[in-house]
């Protein structure tokens, strides 16, 4: 669950700190952390996940040779011990860093799924290696230690992409993330009191649940799929205007001819079925244009929305059955 997970972040430059300071300032954090009552774990990473950063290297990796124009990227995030386990995502492999990984120069590293996959199908990922950049000049100096499931990075729109973690070192980023056992109010308060335990002076800042943050990156998906519903909608109600309209202007268009065949013994029965299969005729011919028109458009727009469906067969099936009520109604 999202809503006990809880993310914070602190200056990079942390109040003047210098490099050591700062990092034994963030392990001094994580213990007190993990050590106050109602909280799970706790873990901190450079990149923010989620929350549209992103951190991506061109990666070398044992016994692959890039050919000319090879994706070779992967995105990249420096982690402590414990991210893992407080994000929920499981080891599939290996280990997890600990405390004597982190240097200045990553010597270990862990893959998720994806990468493991792509680059050694079929084989563990464990114990091969990796380095920065391609080509000749690339030396491959970490080692994989550990391969993880797959987990989003940037956010839900992007996808799951070949992941990359090493241990984080120094203060370059300074977003943690901490599992509460109680609700998101008391996580807030206990997370203040940690920190200014440490130092009275250090601002706390974007303090969410990662659900929230969630939220925060679908805002703009979600603002326009409510207009897209909206415009649909109207849409719908001035196809529903417009279709009325030109039933009526065609039956009224035959009054004269209609009256005659009344006044010639027609059955009225008769009458009106003649003027309903008009009204079949140039229905089925708007549905034969808007149907396959509506589900060209639907794939497009389920490529620029998160989680949007290319099609929805009730409620293409509700449309139908709208404008055929509209269509009989004026006929």
């Amino acid at each position: 669950p999202l809503d006990n997970l809880v993310t914070f972040q602190l200056p990079p430059a942390l109040n003047g700190y210098t490099e050591e300071r700062g990092a034994q300032f963030y392990r001094e954090l994580l213990q007190n952390l993990r050590a106050a009552p109602g909280v799970k774990s706790a873990g901190q990473a450079s990149v923010s996940i989620r929350g549209g950063d992103e951190w991506d290297s061109r990666m070398s990796v044992e016994g692959h040779k890039a050919k000319d124009g090879e994706d070779m990227q992967a995105f990249m995030n420096a982690l402590s011990p414990g991210y893992f386990q407080t994000m929920g995502i499981r080891f599939l492999e290996g280990r997890d860093f600990t405390p004597l990984d982190a240097r200045e120069e990553a010597t270990v590293a862990i893959v998720n799924r994806r990468f493991a996959d792509h680059f050694f199908p079929g084989q563990t990922a464990v114990g091969r290696r990796v380095g920065w950049g391609v080509g000749p000049e690339a030396k491959l100096t970490i080692e994989i230690v550990g391969v993880v499931e797959n987990s989003l990075y940037e956010g839900p729109r992007e996808g799951v992409r070949r992941q990359v973690f090493v241990p984080s070192w120094g203060v370059n980023g300074g977003t943690f993330y901490v599992r509460a056992q109680t609700g998101s109010a008391g996580a807030y308060t206990l997370v203040r009191n940690v920190v200014k335990g440490l130092d009275a002076s250090m601002p706390v800042y974007a303090i969410k649940t990662l659900e929230g943050q969630l939220d925060e990156t679908l805002l703009t998906d979600r603002l326009i799929a409510l207009l897209s519903a909206g415009f649909g909608l109207l849409a719908t109600v001035l196809a529903s205007i417009g279709l009325y309209g030109v039933m009526a202007f065609v039956v009224a268009r035959r009054r004269k001819e209609l009256g005659i065949r009344l006044a010639l013994g027609a059955e009225p029965g008769g009458v009106i079925w003649l003027v309903m299969c008009e009204v079949v005729l140039l229905l089925a011919i708007g549905l034969a244009v808007g149907i396959p028109s509506a589900i060209a458009l639907g794939r497009f727009v389920s490529s620029q929305l998160y989680g949007i469906q290319p099609n929805d067969p009730w409620i293409a099936l509700a449309t139908v059955i709208l404008l055929a009520l509209v269509s009989a109604a004026a006929g």
